[in-house]
Formats: structure tokens, C-alpha cells, sequence
């Protein structure tokens, strides 16, 4: 296992997202990948932010039971339109359905972080909140966004560090990557906390 630089606690990220891989090598730490095997189903009645928070803790958790003596990021991302979760959409059609019900709409993309480590007992929580203002959309501005970017694997269909960012009419984040996938100001602050050197 990759031992982080300082010598300390191994890093590793509980994620197979290349999103979340490409954001934590801004960070100039080396670290592992581990896929944390979470079931990602809503419970009933979950709120967005709720769903987003308990998953990342859970993947996390899962990835640091395997790997107790590392320092470990568990993440999630949940789109909220007025309450409701909107996931990852898989196909081409439900891409469309989504980005249809989103046209002209507010949507609050919730990004849940935990960094945890087993054998220290360490554990941090944070959420960040993105407020997304989408554009009226139409359905051939839909269609040909969807042929161009094909975001089936981005919550809520909307890749705003490629392509889709031409859908949107604002963005409000108090840290600027949460809307990729991993929010590196809080990931930053609570690395330092758990004891890694960051500059």
C-alpha cells in the first residue's frame, strides 16, 4: 500500500469515480483507490441531503474496515429537486427525462464527504451544498448536449466541468469543486485533522 508522503497513515480514496480520482490528485498526495461495494439505495422517505450524507459515511466506513490503519475518503453526490433525489441516470432516455424536469428549475447538488480512520477512531463529517440554477431548456438543446457529453454517470445528467455548463444560468458553492464530485476545501481541512501534512 502507498505510504502517504509525510510517512505517516496511507490515503485512500473509497471511491471509483475518475471524477473524484482527477480532483484528489490536485491535492499532490499519493493515495490508493478502493472500491467501498456500498448499496447506494435510498431509504424511504430519505431526504437528498441525508441519502448523500449516510452514503459517503458508509462508503468510507467500509473501505477503512478493510484498511484500518489508513486515513480514509468516503463521498457521495445527490441531485435535490425540491426534494427529491435524482441519481445517476444510466441511460439516454432518462438523461433526457431528467434534464427536462431540471429546465428553468433550481437544483441543490448535495456532496457528502467523511474521512475516517479505524484505528485512530478519527471521524469527519461535512456536506456541501450547490445551488444550480438551470436555463430553459429545449428538447434539441437537450438532445444535442446529451449526444455531445453522454453524462449518464453524473447525478442529474449535468457535467458542469465539461459541457454542461452551458446549460446553467448560475452556480452558488462556497467550494468550487463540490460540484464535481469532491469538495478539496473541506477535504483539505479535514485531511490536516486527521493528521496528514498538507501545505
Amino acid at each position: 500500500m502507498t505510504q502517504t508522503p509525510d510517512g505517516t497513515r496511507p490515503l485512500i480514496l473509497g471511491s471509483t469515480s475518475r471524477y473524484r480520482r482527477e480532483l484528489l490528485e490536485r491535492l499532490k498526495l499519493r493515495f490508493d483507490v478502493a472500491a467501498p461495494e456500498v448499496d447506494e439505495a435510498p431509504l424511504p422517505g430519505e431526504a437528498p441531503h441525508a441519502l448523500a450524507l449516510r452514503l459517503a459515511i458508509a462508503k468510507a466506513r467500509a473501505v477503512a474496515a478493510r484498511h484500518p490503519r489508513a486515513i480514509v475518503i468516503g463521498s457521495d453526490q445527490v441531485a435535490d429537486l425540491a426534494g427529491e433525489p435524482l441519481g445517476k441516470p444510466g441511460t439516454h432516455d432518462k438523461a433526457a427525462r431528467q434534464l427536462a424536469r431540471m429546465s428553468g428549475q433550481t437544483v441543490v447538488f448535495h456532496t457528502a464527504v467523511a474521512v475516517v480512520c479505524h484505528e485512530s477512531g478519527f471521524m469527519q463529517t461535512e456536506l456541501a451544498p450547490v445551488r444550480v440554477r438551470f436555463r430553459t431548456l429545449a428538447p434539441d438543446e437537450i438532445e444535442r448536449y446529451l449526444q455531445a457529453e453522454r453524462p449518464y454517470d453524473c447525478a442529474g445528467s449535468a457535467k458542469s466541468e465539461g459541457l454542461g455548463i452551458a446549460l446553467l444560468d448560475a452556480i452558488d458553492s462556497d467550494d468550487p469543486t463540490a460540484l464535481i464530485g469532491l469538495p478539496l476545501i473541506r477535504v483539505a481541512r479535514m485531511l490536516r485533522a486527521a493528521g496528514l501534512m498538507l501545505p
